[in-house]
């Protein structure tokens, strides 16, 4: 079977108008997608047709032969030298806002067109029929044709993190534009609808990450009374399955199933509201997380979560603003060794400790009876206290550790390898060390009102971020010598 059949796609085109080359990019997807639906209905109710049916993704293509005099304070929109630069693209209908940014600054930075065409790789069928509920591609056997006889499925030459771990080698000399190929965006779409059960149009730009239930509680109630203020900003709350209200007194419908990792959006129009997700215990759910999120380009995530105190100092209740990490997770050390740093981002920890004292009504000095600013150590085994002490005690003790959890390093370090904004402010829930276990009953009232006030913390120091301008967040602590002109 030699034939193949493609859509008719336009020529590769040059524009200098980032919303004209935007809407080119959807037309590109939807003629794609279109085809590729067309046909396998066809191919699911008639059999394999004559042909193997193939389209393509759309691309972004950047040609420069001079350095782009640029205001160095911007840490992305242009590129690093000259040479020609791509980036395939996947639901640009989604990703229309962050495009048609990146693309504009591409374009003023250079003073130069990019060129909107079909690239040369193909679609998967499986990402084509995503957004259709009436569709789904059968396992392989199921249909009366072997499926990758006839269309493309997911490669995974094309979908890996080889650009944003800085090993990505192009063989054709043609560099990056974003950090993300269409079919790794793809993967991810595909796999945050499986594990939050909300579709990623919901997510916001803000994401807050914990570890303890109680914050949804705290968090629906606090959506809930932001859409009865019409001076909020806020339109809707989201919830499992997609459930949306958009009055707080209204229901909203049990989930059929609870997902792995229950996630809630308090959406704002321009998408700069706030996503909730409780990613559960441990390292492997908090890389998992965030290794989806992160295509989604948001602007910061902070982990809000409960720790173990390490200090005799602290108290049940006291909070702890992460300004180090000792990474002993084990799950990102492949695609981060140990060895590299993870610095504390200026705006983030200024922004937590503002809103530390905000809720608290603490200030300066008074506001170290009840945060601790220090390293935090992450580990991947939650009952750590139960191994020989001499060891990972020394260890804690020699890296000046304050507290211990098993996500915030992972939440932190997935942050500096994808190039979005971190932050961790913790809640010491028990100290281990001094006799004080998380038990039934160790629960201080201290500890209840600080619990209810970690979360308002976290969401107050979102929205001081949120007026911060994208450019002051995204500090070049974050970026590397060679970096994708697409943030």
């Amino acid at each position: 079977m030699t034939d193949i059949l493609t859509p008719d796609a336009p020529e590769a085109e040059e524009f200098l108008d980032a919303k004209a080359a935007v809407a080119r990019l959807e037309e590109l997807y939807t003629q794609a997608t279109s085809f590729l639906c067309t046909h396998f209905v066809k191919a699911m109710a008639d059999g394999a047709p004559d042909g193997r049916v193939r389209a393509f993704y759309p691309q972004v293509l950047f040609k420069t032969s001079t350095f782009a005099q640029v205001d160095t304070r911007l840490s992305y929109g242009h590129v690093s030298a000259p040479g020609s630069f791509r980036a395939t693209i996947t639901r640009p209908d989604l990703f229309r806002s962050y495009l048609t940014q990146q693309i504009g600054l591409l374009i003023e930075n250079h003073n130069q067109p990019v060129i909107i065409g079909a690239s040369e790789t193909p679609m998967p069928v499986h990402f084509a029929v995503a957004h259709d509920a009436t569709m789904t591609v059968p396992q392989e056997g199921a249909a009366d044709f072997t499926l990758r006889d006839v269309f493309d499925v997911p490669d995974l030459t094309t979908t890996n993190d080889d650009i944003v771990n800085g090993t990505y080698v192009p063989a054709d000399g043609i560099g990056p534009l974003a950090p993300f190929t269409a079919q790794r965006v793809d993967y991810s779409l595909a796999r945050l609808a499986h594990y939050t059960a909300t579709d990623a149009a919901h997510f916001q730009n803000h994401v807050l990450f914990t570890n303890y239930q109680f914050y949804v509680a705290e968090f629906e109630s606090y959506a809930r009374a932001q859409l009865d203020d019409p001076e909020s900003g806020y339109t809707a709350f989201v919830s499992t399955d997609n459930a949306t209200i958009t009055k707080g007194d209204q229901a909203l419908a049990s989930p059929v199933k609870t997902p792995q990792m229950p996630t809630y959006h308090l959406k704002r129009a321009d998408g700069s509201g706030i996503t909730l997700v409780n990613i559960g215990v441990g390292p492997s759910n908090a890389k998992t997380a965030t290794d989806h999120i992160a295509v989604l380009r948001p602007h910061a995530w902070l982990m809000v979560g409960h720790c173990a105190g390490l200090r005799n100092s602290q108290a049940l209740g006291d909070f702890v603003l992460a300004h180090a990490y000792l990474r002993e997770d084990h799950v990102l050390d492949d695609d981060l060794p140990v060895w590299v740093p993870i610095p504390a981002l200026a705006e983030i920890q200024i922004a937590l400790e503002q809103a530390v004292a905000q809720v608290t009504n603490l200030e300066g000095y008074e506001l170290k009876r009840i945060m601790r600013t220090g390293t935090v150590a992450t580990h991947d085994d939650r009952n750590w206290e139960l191994r020989d002490q001499s060891g990972p005690v020394q260890r804690l003790s020699q890296s000046r550790a304050v507290a211990l959890d098993m996500e915030s390093a992972t939440i932190a370090a997935n942050g500096y390898r994808f190039r979005v904004p971190y932050g961790t402010l913790l809640c010491v829930s028990d100290k281990p060390l001094h006799g004080e276990l998380k038990l039934p009953g160790m629960a201080s009232d201290f500890y209840k009102t600080q619990v209810a006030r970690h979360l308002m913390i976290g969401i107050r120091a979102m929205e001081r971020l949120r007026t911060m301008p994208l450019e002051r967040i995204h500090s070049r602590k974050l970026r590397s010598f060679e970096e994708t002109a697409f943030l």
